[in-house]
């Protein structure tokens, strides 16, 4: 009889898998694996498996641009590896704030006396409303009592706070004359009056709100969470109008001349940069948010602040159509996104003669505009094939509906147009 032949060494299994570009102590992992499995000729796949668990580049052909599963907002961003000036005053060789550099820019590009910056929107709001109400009342519509993705909501992030929530009005209908009401009770001991935007959900209908110059007439302090980071709506950045899509967007600058005492926003939405969260608003109200003992837990790193820095300096600069991925392919005209679909169709028609160019409606994505589209145009193919798509490298990823599989391409930076093309020919 002839002896099975002996499994390789665990080692030897692992460094054959060298090519996958995975450290060699994860390799020895899925070598392991793969020998007590009795399946060695699984270990090239179990590697490719593990590396597709990693954060890993894609192709978004979605037409969702702001896609939050995918990043939401693309950005390029370089920083080399120097020490930079987070809490250094160049001018006195003292220690300084982090807040400062990119806090004036931002100050400026709302028109507002101060800006700071957090994390993400969420801690913002959490961080205004524990530092100016603690303790207090904080009057919200219940049209705006809402929740807003990942299980974030206003009454959760109210009691974490430690203020206390006051219902006004209706869920359809909230005037003046309720916030009036609801600060008159003499149980009530309003701080602040918190308007939150209902960014990813519209309600139509028998329907009225409260607008920031109606409440800016209470006597208490008015803070607006708008949300997706618009900051002017007039977008002097882009060229005409303003884009249909955006009617009714809160923006940064309105809200304040509105009267809006501080506005909070994302850093990775409409304004296009990385995560984070702005606000911005009066001096005084800005400096409480800053000594509060949140504002050093919520901090951003080095990196993130010089990446707002950029974004900030790009919109300061009017560079923005060109500079900030988002709005690169808000800008980009239907009639290029066709050609574009027509070459590709034409590239992979051997392979998918059946291939089509069409047009298509894009999504802002990310909570921002709910319910609007914006015209696009893409390439549709029969059959599923998302998850050919997915595997290849680097990854594309696309919509599936009525075994059709659909790519947008105003998510599409034409540089990936030749990935699309080599995906779809697999």
């Amino acid at each position: 009889m002839t002896a099975p032949p002996r499994p390789p060494s665990v080692d030897t299994l692992a460094r054959s898998l060298s090519s996958s570009g995975l450290p060699h102590p994860i390799l020895v992992d899925i070598a392991r694996a793969a020998i007590d499995g009795g399946d060695i000729e699984s270990a090239p796949a179990r590697a490719d498996e593990f590396r597709r668990t990693l954060l890993t580049p894609v192709v978004n052909a979605t037409g969702v641009l702001l896609h939050t599963n995918l990043g939401r907002a693309p950005l390029a961003h370089h920083q080399d590896a120097s020490a930079q000036t987070v809490e250094f005053d160049l001018s006195t060789g003292q220690r300084g704030s982090r807040q400062a550099a990119v806090g004036q820019l931002f100050a400026r590009l709302c028109g507002a006396e101060a800006a700071m910056v957090v994390n993400n929107n969420a801690s913002a709001v959490l961080l205004v409303v524990a530092a100016l109400a603690a303790g207090r009342d904080v009057p919200v519509s219940r049209g705006e009592s809402v929740e807003i993705g990942g299980s974030f909501r206003v009454p959760e992030v109210m009691e974490q706070s430690g203020a206390r929530l006051i219902d006004v009005g209706t869920t359809n209908r909230t005037r003046l004359a309720d916030y009036v009401a609801a600060i008159a009770r003499p149980d009530v001991d309003a701080a602040i009056v918190l308007k939150v935007h209902p960014s990813n959900y519209r309600v139509e209908g028998f329907v009225e709100e409260t607008g920031v110059s109606e409440l800016a007439t209470l006597d208490v302090p008015v803070v607006a969470d708008i949300g997706s980071g618009l900051i002017d709506a007039t977008c002097p950045w882009l060229k005409g109008a303003p884009p249909a899509w955006l009617a009714g967007e809160p923006a940064a600058v309105q809200t304040l001349a509105d009267g809006a005492d501080l506005v909070t926003f994302s850093g990775d939405k409409l304004l296009g940069g990385p995560q984070a969260g702005i606000i911005a608003g009066r001096a005084d109200l800005v400096e409480r948010c800053l000594r509060h003992p949140l504002a050093r837990a919520l901090r951003p790193g080095g990196l993130v602040l010089h990446s707002l820095q950029q974004t900030a300096l790009t919109y300061l600069d009017r560079r923005v159509t060109t500079d900030i991925a988002f709005w690169k392919m808000v800008a980009t005209p239907v009639a290029d996104l066709q050609a574009r679909a027509d070459a590709i169709v034409s590239a992979i028609g051997d392979v998918r003669p059946t291939a089509r160019a069409e047009r298509t409606e894009a999504l802002p994505g990310a909570g921002s505009a709910p319910g609007v589209t914006m015209p696009s145009a893409g390439v549709v193919v029969e059959g599923d094939v998302l998850d050919v798509l997915r595997r290849h490298d680097p990854p594309v990823i696309a919509r599936s509906r009525d075994d059709h599989t659909s790519l947008d391409l105003r998510s599409v930076d034409p540089a990936d147009d030749t990935t699309v093309i080599a995906a779809l020919r697999r």
